[in-house]
C-alpha cells in the first residue's frame, strides 16, 4: 500500500511540474507593422503599397481594408517567418476622397496588429515636384505641384516670376554658396498674390506639406535654418557706407549684377506679395550671414506688400536695406535675431504689423533701428505705426536704435517683456563721456534729443540710454551721464492709451492657425 501511495504522489508531482512549465512560457510579443509613405493616388487607377511586419511568434494570417477605393493582397507573409513585407494594390474609386489602407497581422499565438496608410484619392493627375535652379526666364508657378529650389534661384533683369494663390516652394537644405534662395534682382518682378484661404507658402524640403494644404505636421517654431529665404532687390536710394548709392547683399558675389540693390528710383516697382507665408528658414549664406526671412534692399514704393508671414526664421524676419517700400499687415513669429531690422536709412512706412518672439531661438530685439551710413543720402525717414511687440519668454529685449536712426514709433505696444526698455546707443568718444553736452557727435541719442527720432502714442516701460562698445565689448563709456539718461526720457512719454496692431489681420497664418498667437 506505502509502494502504491509513493507512485501516486510522484505521478502528482510530475503532472504538477509540467503544469506550471506550461503555465510560465511568456506569450512572445504582438506583431508590429510599418506603414509606407503613401503619395495621393488619381481616380481610377492604382498604386502598390508595401507593409514591413514583424512577428516574434511567426506569421500566421493577414488581413487588408481599404477607404476611398478597393485593396488585394499581391504577397502575402510567410508562414511561421518572424518578418517580411506584405504588398498590396489599391485600387481608387470614381470619385476625389480621404483614402487609407489598413493592413491587420496575427500570430502563431493569436495576437493581432495594425497600422493604416493614408491618403488622398485626387481627380487630378499626381505631378512630381519641380525643380528650380540657376537664373529663370519668365515663369508662372501653379498650385497643382510643389516646387522646389535648389541652390540660388535667380529672376533677372527685365524677368517676371508669377506665383498662383495656393502655390507652395519647398527650399532645399544648405549653407553658403549651396544655400538656397529666391533672389528677385533689381528690374525684375516677383508676382505673388495668394489669398487668406490659399496662401503662398515658402517652406523647407523638410516639411511635408502637400498640394492643397496650409500646413504641414512635423515642423514648428523651434525648426528654422532649414533653408534660405527670399530676397528682393530694386532700385530706390539706399545710404550705404563709403557714400555708395548701390550695394551688394553680404554673403554674395560682390561682382554679380543680381546680388546688387540701391539706385535712385524711389517708386520702383519689384511686384507684389500678397498673402504669403515663409517658413523654417534663415541658413547661411556666407560667412556669418544668415539670411532673413524676408530682404528688402532698395525696394520702391511701386512695390505692393500686404499680409505676410515669416514664420520661424534663424536671422531677421524682415529686414530693410534703405528704399522706400511701404509694408501693411505684417506678422514675424518666433525669429531668432530681429523682428523688424531697418538700415541704411529705409524711409516706407511700416502699418499695422505684430512680432512674437520667444525663448528657445537665440532671440535678439522686437525692433533694431540704424539710421543711414554715410551723407550722400540722408533725407529719409521711415514710420513704424500700429504694431503689437509681443515677448514670449525671457529671452530677447524690446528695442534698440543705433546709428542716426532717424523716424517716428506711432502707436506701437510692448508687452510681455520683463522690462520693455527701447534702448538708444550712444556712440560716445570723449573719455569724460561728454558727447552730448558738447554736441561733438550725434547718434542716436542726440537723434532722439533733437527730435529727428519721435516716439507717439506708444505703450512701453521705460527709454535707456547705454554707449556703444569697441572690438573688445568694452564700453567707450564707462558710465553714461545721467543727464543724458533724464533729457532721453524726457523725450516722449509712454502711452497706456496705445492699441496697437489689428491682430484680426492676422487670422489666415500659419501661427494663428496652430493657435500661437494669443
Amino acid at each position: 500500500m506505502k509502494k502504491l501511495l509513493s507512485l501516486f504522489i510522484i505521478s502528482a508531482l510530475v503532472t504538477t511540474f509540467y503544469a506550471c512549465s506550461d503555465d510560465e512560457t511568456p506569450n512572445l510579443a504582438a506583431p508590429s507593422l510599418t506603414a509606407p509613405t503613401a503619395a495621393d493616388v488619381q481616380v481610377g487607377t492604382t498604386a502598390t503599397l508595401d507593409f514591413a511586419y514583424t512577428a516574434a511568434a511567426g506569421f500566421a494570417s493577414s488581413t487588408a481594408t481599404a477607404t476611398g477605393g478597393t485593396v488585394t493582397v499581391d504577397t502575402d507573409g510567410t508562414d511561421g517567418a518572424t518578418s517580411g513585407t506584405i504588398s498590396v494594390t489599391f485600387t481608387a474609386g470614381a470619385s476625389a476622397a480621404a483614402g487609407s489602407v489598413t493592413v491587420t497581422v496575427t500570430d502563431k499565438e493569436g495576437d493581432s496588429n495594425n497600422i493604416t496608410a493614408v491618403f488622398a484619392v485626387t481627380t487630378q493627375p499626381v505631378i512630381p515636384n519641380e525643380v528650380l535652379s540657376g537664373v529663370l526666364d519668365n515663369k508662372s508657378l501653379t498650385n497643382d505641384r510643389i516646387y522646389e529650389l535648389a541652390g540660388r534661384v535667380i529672376v533677372p533683369d527685365g524677368k517676371v516670376l508669377t506665383i498662383q494663390e495656393g502655390t507652395i516652394i519647398k527650399g532645399r537644405e544648405g549653407n553658403g554658396a549651396l544655400a538656397s534662395a529666391l533672389i528677385i534682382s533689381r528690374g525684375a518682378k516677383i508676382e505673388a498674390v495668394g489669398t487668406a484661404d490659399e496662401p503662398i507658402i515658402f517652406t523647407s524640403i523638410l516639411d511635408n506639406i502637400k498640394v492643397g494644404e496650409i500646413a504641414g505636421t512635423n515642423l514648428d517654431k523651434l525648426d528654422n535654418e532649414k533653408w534660405g529665404g527670399l530676397i528682393i532687390l530694386g532700385k530706390a536710394p539706399i545710404s550705404a557706407k563709403d557714400g555708395d548709392t548701390e550695394t551688394a547683399v553680404e554673403g554674395l558675389p560682390a561682382d554679380e549684377a543680381y546680388g546688387l540693390y540701391g539706385g535712385n528710383v524711389p517708386a520702383d516697382d519689384s511686384g507684389t506679395l500678397k498673402y504669403v507665408s515663409i517658413r523654417h528658414g534663415g541658413t547661411l549664406i556666407g560667412e556669418g550671414n544668415e539670411i532673413n526671412g524676408l530682404t528688402l534692399g532698395g525696394v520702391g514704393s511701386g512695390t505692393e506688400i500686404d499680409h505676410v508671414e515669416i514664420f520661424a526664421t534663424l536671422d531677421d524676419g524682415v529686414e530693410f536695406f534703405g528704399g522706400t517700400v511701404n509694408v501693411t499687415n505684417l506678422l514675424v513669429y518666433w525669429q531668432g535675431d530681429d523682428g523688424v531690422d531697418i538700415d541704411m536709412n529705409y524711409s516706407g512706412t511700416v502699418t499695422n504689423f505684430m512680432v512674437y518672439h520667444g525663448d528657445g531661438v537665440g532671440t535678439d530685439e522686437g525692433l533694431e533701428i540704424d539710421g543711414p551710413e554715410n551723407s550722400t543720402y540722408k533725407d529719409g525717414k521711415f514710420t513704424l505705426k500700429d504694431g503689437t511687440i509681443v515677448s514670449d519668454g525671457v529671452a530677447g529685449s524690446a528695442a534698440d536704435i543705433k546709428a542716426d536712426a532717424q523716424g517716428t514709433l506711432q502707436n506701437l505696444v510692448f508687452s510681455g517683456y520683463s522690462s520693455a526698455k527701447l534702448k538708444f546707443e550712444g556712440e560716445y568718444t570723449t573719455g569724460d563721456c561728454t558727447d552730448h553736452a558738447n554736441k561733438v557727435y550725434s547718434d542716436a541719442v542726440q537723434q532722439l534729443l533733437d527730435g529727428v527720432f519721435v516716439i507717439t502714442g506708444t505703450k512701453y516701460d521705460a527709454i535707456e540710454v547705454y554707449s556703444k562698445k569697441d572690438s573688445n565689448d568694452v564700453p567707450f563709456c564707462a558710465s553714461v551721464p545721467q543727464t543724458d539718461k533724464d533729457a532721453a526720457a524726457a523725450k516722449a512719454t509712454s502711452d497706456a492709451a496705445a492699441t496697437g496692431a489689428t491682430t484680426s489681420e492676422f487670422a489666415w497664418t500659419m501661427a494663428a492657425k496652430a493657435g500661437l498667437l494669443n
